[in-house]
Parts: C-alpha cells; structure tokens; sequence
C-alpha cells in the first residue's frame, strides 16, 4: 500500500505502523512509479527514508502523461488558511529558481510535449529577487518551443492586470482553476482567505470580457463552521453569476491544529451533504450550460487518445484549450499513433449527453 498527501506527512508513525504501507511525503510523490518498482524488484520495503526534502529535484520529462508535462514551480503556503493543514505539513512557501523553471519547461518542449502545466500549492505567490508569478509566467512563455501553456490551480489573492493581459499570449490557454471556496464575505473572512468574493468576481468578468469562452473552473467548501443558510445562498449566487465550467466541491472537514477545528458552531454532516449535493447539481447546469455555449466555435485541441475504428476512421479525443473534452472523427489517412499528441482546429457541433459531456466536432477542413 502507498500513501502520500497532507494527512500522511502529519501522521506518518500511524499510518506506517502496520508495517506494509509505504508513506511518501508531498515532497517525494513524483517518485512513486520508481518506488513501486523498486518494491517489486525486491530492493525496497516499507519504513524506508526519504531522500533530503526537495520539492523541485525530479525529472520533468518522464513521461506520465503522453502529451501533458507538469512543471512544479512553488511549494509549501504562507496564507494559513483557517481550514488548512498545508502550511503545517508543507512547510511555508518556496519557489523553484526562474532559471531552472525556463530549463523544466524548456526540456519539456524538447522531449515532445504539446502541453506544459504549471503546478505549486500557491502558484500566485512565487517570487524571486522582487519578481512575482507574472514574470515568471512571462518568461516560460518566451521558451521555444511549439506547445501550449496552462496553469494549474490559482489562489485569486495576487491575480494582477499584468497576469490578466498574458492570459492572451498565443501559448496560454484559456482556462483557470481560481479556487472561490465561499461567495460569502462573512465567511471569507471567517476562512482567512486573501481576497474578497467582489474581487473574485471581478477578475472573473474581466477574463471573460477579453477572452470570450474562458473556462473559470473553481473549489467550493460547504458547511464551514459558523456557515449559515444566507452564506450558502450568497455562494451559489456568485458561482451563478461567474458561470462556472466545472466546481470541485467539498464538505468543510475537520483537521486538527487549525483555527477552524477549534471555531464554534460546526454544522451538521447531514447538512454540509444537502449542500454539496446542491452545489453538485448547479455545477452540471452550469457545466452543460458552458459547453452548450461553444458549439458553433472552433477550437484547438490536442489529441490524448485515438482508436480506429471498424470502418477504418479514427475516433480522436483530447482537450480543448479551454480544458473542455472533445470527440471527433478523422479519416483513415493516418494510424492513431501518428494523431496522438497532435493539435486540430476542430468545429464544435454539438454536446453529448451524460454528467461530464464530450463536445463533438469535426476538423474543418478535413485533413
């Protein structure tokens, strides 16, 4: 059994004492694959010692993805949320050297990938020598290469006008995970977070207004202590009015340590479960409602996955700019090896059914 995440770095004698379960740090989860085989080679068992905490020190460009690479730019987290054991287990903020994320995402274009994703716990707070996340963005954006750039989740507190004008470059694509967590202001501020939910707001509206069709895509904890019916009301009017791709939602949960734990009334399991599963419906309207509200357009998409099928066409399926899946035949001109990791200008033509809709297309002109 491997573990890894924020619960075993803080429980680490627990959940190793069974003697068949191998812990790996938030640092160290990258080397998983190698651990495993190590394990099976016979050179390794439980309760081994890491290597010295390096958040940064592995490989990029192995692949674990076929088209997709992750460059990790920042680790660990200064905010200390009140919910939020990250700080405690992670350590507080460090950022990979500007240098050696050039080289990463450089590295990563060389070895064939079309798609390279920026990655930190708080990316948005990276700095270096008085330079902030924008030049670092500014100057992995600058790498040859011929791919695509996209950045993982975002905390809102540091989004300036200067990262909002790069999300325009011809590399960025146009999609961000900005992590609301409540549309609430009360509870915001209860949670220790960086921004309020009207600066959310705002930012979401000006991506939207220079980059029609940007997928904003978010995290929503309900049930935080002290939550009320009027603060989850007011949650799901901004997630409404922002008109999100997709939310990530979470029932507050405990974790000992945190202001939060030791905050007064906690609302009820039976509770946070009818909110999240009403903020679970509004997500797949909305989700619908977005995709629905590209069809007509064209997009650029990298193919993950192609088949043949039987009648000698291949079915490709990939992501969108916009982080949005999308379904589309070619003709049997090619084997589905060659498509792979390839970008198409696809024509979106319709939606499918189902909670998590592929967009279905077709590649105008057919190549």
């Amino acid at each position: 059994v491997v573990m890894t995440g924020c619960y075993v770095d803080g429980h680490r004698d627990a959940v190793e004492s069974d003697g068949r379960t191998y812990v790996v740090g938030n640092s160290q989860k990258a080397r998983i694959p190698q651990l495993v085989d190590a394990h099976f080679r016979g050179e390794l068992l439980p309760g081994h010692l890491e290597k010295d905490r390096d958040p940064f020190g592995y490989p990029v460009a192995e692949r674990v993805f076929r088209t997709r690479a992750m460059v990790k730019v920042q680790d660990g987290c200064d905010n200390y949320c009140t919910f939020c054991i990250i700080p405690f287990v992670r350590g507080r903020a460090v950022s990979r050297s500007l240098r050696e994320t050039v080289k990463a995402v450089g590295d990563a274009a060389a070895s064939g990938y079309r798609e390279i994703v920026l990655t930190g716990v708080n990316m948005s707070r990276w700095e270096e020598d008085g330079k902030g996340f924008a030049e670092l963005l500014k100057a992995t954006l600058e790498v040859e290469g011929d791919f695509r750039l996209r950045l993982g989740s975002v905390e809102p507190d540091r989004l300036s006008e200067e990262l909002l004008e790069l999300m325009s470059h011809p590399k960025m694509t146009s999609h961000l995970h900005l992590c609301l967590q409540s549309g609430s202001e009360r509870i915001l501020l209860a949670m220790r977070r960086q921004y309020t939910a009207a600066e959310f707001e705002s930012f979401a509206s000006a991506l939207r207004t220079r980059i029609p069709g940007f997928n904003i895509t978010t995290d929503v904890i309900v049930g935080f202590p002290g939550e009320a019916e009027e603060d989850f009301a007011e949650t799901l009017d901004v997630c409404r009015r922002v008109g999100f791709g997709h939310i990530h939602t979470f029932p507050y949960s405990r974790r000992d340590g945190t202001r939060a734990d030791r905050m007064d009334n906690h609302v009820k399991d039976v509770e946070k479960k009818r909110r999240g599963e009403e903020v679970r419906q509004l997500s797949e309207q909305m989700k619908r409602a977005f995709r629905e509200s590209l069809v007509g357009s064209e997009h650029e998409v990298l193919v993950e996955r192609a088949e043949a099928e039987a009648d000698g066409s291949i079915t490709a399926r990939g992501l969108s700019s916009s982080y949005v899946p999308v379904r589309f035949s070619l003709p049997g001109t090619r084997s589905p090896e060659e498509v792979q990791n390839e970008i198409f200008t696809v024509l979106i033509e319709n939606v499918d059914v189902g909670e998590d809709p592929d967009l279905l297309g077709a590649v105008n002109p057919v190549l």
